[in-house]
């Protein structure tokens, strides 16, 4: 397997630069979800919002995706196509954002509750948050992704979800999937340890169910096999000597 290379300090700008445009857009994305509202309407907002920070979604036409940003539903845990599904209160939906400018990729996600949510669905959110974070805890130099997964892993089997085992968090920066994968469970056959200057998304994909999950005929969206709900946050982030720098941040109070 490839090793990671380390960004250089312009390049570091840059992707702090565009994960922070990834993240403003993520804000206005997440306040325009409510009943009513469709997918494809959502898509074409963050489309438009991507354009007025500067920025181009990194996700259209990336090996022929045909939308500004991967809106998922309830079951569907990543890479849903925006289109006539219209929203309902209690949807969990998942708002994935890819940003590129000066050439970099940021790449950012959360789980929105859409006017609320059942007591279960946000359970489900606050282990998936908990899980990102101690994921992103035990980002440093000389940590492995094994580390990163390890700490996934053990919050969301402790509280009785499953980690989805076919997909999984990657390097990102010119491209937005580089080495390394990221697993967000053990996996001994995909360790990597981490340098300084290596910049990563780290994106747990959590269920309620079986973590088992299959793709659908339009080629893109993945659901859960069980149609059991399905949460997913992600942050890029830099690994310095000393833990992580989290890139998708704005500078404002955090979403999650």
């Amino acid at each position: 397997m490839a090793k990671p290379v380390p960004k250089t300090a312009a390049e570091i700008d840059s992707m702090r630069l565009a994960g922070r445009m990834a993240m403003r857009v993520l804000r206005r994305a997440a306040g325009a979800v409510g009943p009513g509202i469709t997918t494809g309407e959502l898509d074409q907002l963050i489309g438009r919002w991507i354009a007025e920070e500067g920025g181009t979604s990194a996700f259209l036409g990336y090996r022929g995706f045909p939308a500004n940003a991967c809106i998922s539903v309830n079951e569907e845990v990543i890479h849903g196509i925006g289109g006539v599904r219209r929203l309902q209160f209690g949807d969990l939906v998942k708002l994935d954002i890819g940003v590129r400018a000066r050439g970099f990729v940021g790449d950012v996600a959360m789980t929105v509750a859409c006017g609320g949510c059942s007591p279960i669905a946000q359970k489900l959110l606050d282990v998936t948050i908990q899980g990102l974070r101690e994921g992103i805890g035990q980002v440093r130099g000389g940590s492995t992704t094994v580390d990163v997964g390890r700490a996934v892993q053990r919050v969301v089997e402790a509280a009785g979800f499953g980690v989805v085992r076919e997909f999984c968090g990657h390097g990102v920066g010119r491209n937005v999937h580089e080495e390394p994968q990221v697993p967000n469970y053990v996996d001994l056959r995909n360790s990597v340890r981490l340098r300084p200057g290596v910049t990563i998304a780290i994106e747990p994909m959590v269920t309620v169910g079986s973590p088992s999950v299959k793709i659908l005929d339009d080629g893109w969206t993945v659901v859960t096999h069980d149609r059991q709900l399905s949460a997913h946050f992600e942050h890029t982030v830099l690994v310095t000597e000393g833990g992580a720098e989290i890139l998708t941040d704005d500078g404002m109070p955090p979403l999650y």
